[in-house]
């Protein structure tokens, strides 16, 4: 009886509800990060599992999804699919980053050239509402649920979200301007389409400024065009602030294959082996190619640096090849792996190893050498290179 009872309550069971077993295996069994963010995962199952039952469609299987996922508290796990009622991914989707102060909210940096900024929002605002509702109260919908005791990063990841919005959704972001409250509604706006953009800043200093292209491999023949026409300028700035879309390793090494002139380690990559207890633990090398550029070396970054930005960031500084400039990062926590749900072959990654800079220290967690508040601060920085 109990065998029958067994197969029977198996066989029961919707593609949802064995989709969700998979999906949290695959996490519980590959995720990078459980231990540095202290996440209960078992905790999560136990709250979600139980919900699955009543899913009857794909719809609301993607949007419970989402939700799951809300308890890494990163933007750099997600479905490989999405509704017209999903949230933007963070931070390629986000175009403002506001921070909690005391009792109030600040915009404290734009993503310039972007909605919030075009739309006439200004560092330093304070805002009030989202949407026409208390920010905290919509807060609740992005904080993990395996825990009551949210921390700065978990806060920090549900207003990231909830200030890039969903897709099908107008923002409107009221705040205090001139002693009145003032709405503002972003407009929508487009990643450039160029690979890349340079120009001369003056005579000594020449700007590349790469537009969320790194993960292109065109990027490295346009890349090696441009550089190659700026030879003459003794400093040259790299501009990173624009790449939250992330990128490969190919085209991050060889960008910077052509500012060294031996093999150089540039990151430290970690693995676990869970099934044995043991780790995998490796250096990522860059190789020279090219001619050398042997100037000064200047790279830009800021909150929409993400993933392999955020790892050419680190590069740089290790190799000692470059003064980093600007903001904290994106803080996208390690390297990413892509899986596939066998029911309803919808797909999602999430990241598998730990990396870090060489000198030991996590990638999500450097600062730069010339650490600025904001994007704008950052520019002033680069203009005053001479």
């Amino acid at each position: 009886m109990i065998l029958i009872f067994a197969g029977n309550s198996i066989f029961a069971q919707t593609k949802y509800q064995k989709d969700f077993i998979e999906f949290w295996t695959d996490i519980h069994n590959h995720y990078a990060y459980f231990e540095e963010q202290k996440i209960d995962w078992d905790k999560v199952r136990e709250i979600y599992e139980p919900r699955v039952e009543k899913i009857s469609n794909d719809y609301e299987f993607i949007e419970f999804l989402e939700t799951v996922l809300n308890e890494l508290y990163n933007g750099h796990s997600s479905l490989n699919t999405n509704l017209n009622t999903s949230n933007r991914l963070i931070p390629s989707g986000s175009d403002l980053y506001v921070e909690k102060l005391g009792n109030k909210f600040y915009i404290k940096d734009l993503r310039k050239g972007f909605g919030a900024d075009l739309s006439g929002l200004k560092i330093g605002m304070e805002v009030k509402r989202f949407n026409g509702k208390s920010i905290e109260e919509q807060l609740r919908k992005f904080l993990p649920k395996f825990t009551d005791n949210i921390n700065q990063k978990m806060y920090q990841y549900a207003l990231d979200m909830l200030f890039a919005g969903t897709h099908n959704t107008k923002r409107e972001i009221s705040v205090i301007e001139n002693g009145k409250e003032k709405i503002y509604v972003p407009v929508t706006y487009a990643n450039s389409e160029e690979l890349l953009y340079s120009k001369a800043l003056n005579a000594n200093t020449a700007y590349i400024k790469i537009n969320n292209s790194l993960g292109n491999n065109n990027l490295i023949a346009e890349f090696d065009r441009t550089l190659d026409s700026l030879f003459e300028f003794k400093n040259l700035i790299i501009d990173l602030t624009e790449t939250p879309g992330g990128g490969n390793t190919t085209v991050a090494r060889a960008i910077m294959g052509r500012f060294v002139n031996q093999l150089l380690p540039y990151q430290i990559h970690e693995f676990d082996e869970k099934q044995y207890t043991t780790k995998r633990h490796w250096h990522e090398y860059v190789t020279p190619r090219n001619e050398f550029y042997k100037g000064n070396l200047y790279i830009l970054v800021g909150r929409w640096t993400g993933s392999m930005g955020e790892g050419i960031a680190i590069g740089f500084d290790g190799m000692k090849r470059a003064k980093i400039i600007g903001t904290e990062m994106a803080g996208l926590i390690g390297a990413i792996s892509n899986f596939q749900l066998t029911e309803t072959k919808i797909g999602f990654q999430f990241p598998t190893e730990r990396l870090y800079h060489i000198n030991g220290i996590p990638r999500e967690n450097f600062l730069p050498e010339i650490l600025t508040q904001n994007s704008e601060q950052t520019i002033q920085k680069a203009k005053e290179i001479k």
